[in-house]
């Protein structure tokens, strides 16, 4: 069984144009251990997704399944999900990190508050006095001790000092390293990583991609990482979704993916990456609005191969191979 399933999920958000379908029927699974890469271009609802999974869609209203250890959380509820998954079971690393840390708390004191609510040895309360009860003297000598341990496994350098910066007085890289850090330390099954190496420059962001992979592996939580990069998403994930649009058009293990693709949305994705001659191609068009969006396959305006059913009809998933799906009624021949 998959640790997170979602299936048919859409997501509309109210606009004084009309609403924005932001996810059109969405469908993909995450395994126990795995990394999934969720690449698109930008505005292709990768963020959406994962806000949708988090239960933090603000105005956008969600319909279908996202069922996480067998339980769907739509069905659960907002202040369940608050209280006994978001920041415990399922964790998050932003793509901001100076912008998702409080700029006038130290680094320790927002880790102490972290695990105030959200550490694996405190139970999900449901009143306030219970959670103060918790926050006891005894736990704090062990919370700081696991949080030094947790910056000193992000490679922190001395992390009992750093407990007593600010986050203004941490570079770039290493106030990423402190997200990742908060997102392990509640001990999840699950982290969502928006494009988490976006704001890093090219030598920081390898050693950050490193340093994640390498702790999701041995810590054995699975990871959704959302990027735009395929260089990226080359080095970190085992399968890739590839969404356009608000759609998932092709499913595939890694390899599978940079030797195969079947989708023409994903064969042009690839060949607009540069050759060896430094040659750069576009894919005609422009990606469609989500306002009144085009039926059926939402690629189908800049689609070579479309035909009228292409707009008429969304396609059915189908497996091309193992663990290989697409959804296209013109694929590219393999």
């Amino acid at each position: 069984m998959s640790l997170l399933e979602v299936q048919r999920l859409f997501v509309r958000y109210p606009t004084e144009r009309g609403p924005a379908q932001a996810l059109d029927g969405v469908s993909l699974s995450i395994g126990q251990g795995e990394v999934v890469g969720l690449v698109g271009e930008s505005g292709c609802g990768k963020t959406t997704l994962a806000k949708a999974v988090l239960g933090i869609l603000g105005s956008g209203e969600a319909e279908g399944v996202i069922r996480f250890r067998g339980q769907d959380l739509l069905g659960l509820g907002a202040d369940a999900v608050r209280r006994e998954i978001r920041g415990r079971a399922i964790t998050f690393v932003p793509q901001d990190p100076f912008g998702s840390l409080h700029p006038l708390y130290r680094v320790g004191d927002q880790i102490a508050d972290l695990m105030a609510w959200k550490a694996p040895d405190t139970a999900p309360p449901s009143r306030l006095q219970e959670r103060l009860a918790l926050f006891t003297r005894r736990r704090r000598p062990a919370h700081r001790d696991a949080a030094i341990a947790m910056l000193r496994d992000v490679q922190i350098p001395n992390p009992e000092q750093a407990l007593a910066k600010l986050p203004s007085e941490l570079s770039g890289g290493q106030r990423q390293r402190l997200t990742i850090a908060m997102a392990l330390l509640p001990q999840p099954e699950l982290i969502l990583a928006d494009e988490p190496t976006t704001a890093l420059d090219v030598t920081i962001q390898a050693q950050v991609l490193r340093l994640l992979h390498n702790l999701v592996r041995e810590k054995g939580v699975s990871l959704l990482f959302t990027t735009h990069d395929l260089g990226v998403a080359s080095e970190i994930c085992d399968r890739i979704v590839v969404m356009y649009a608000g759609q998932e058009a092709e499913v595939a293990p890694t390899r599978s993916f940079f030797a195969a693709p079947r989708h023409p949305y994903t064969a042009a994705l690839l060949q607009s990456l540069p050759n060896e001659q430094g040659v750069l191609r576009d894919i005609p068009g422009s990606i469609p609005p989500l306002v009144n969006p085009p039926g059926g396959c939402r690629f189908h305006p800049r689609c070579p191969n479309a035909s009228a059913r292409c707009a008429a009809e969304r396609p059915p998933p189908v497996e091309v191979a193992p663990g290989h799906w697409l959804r296209c009624w013109h694929p590219v021949a393999a």
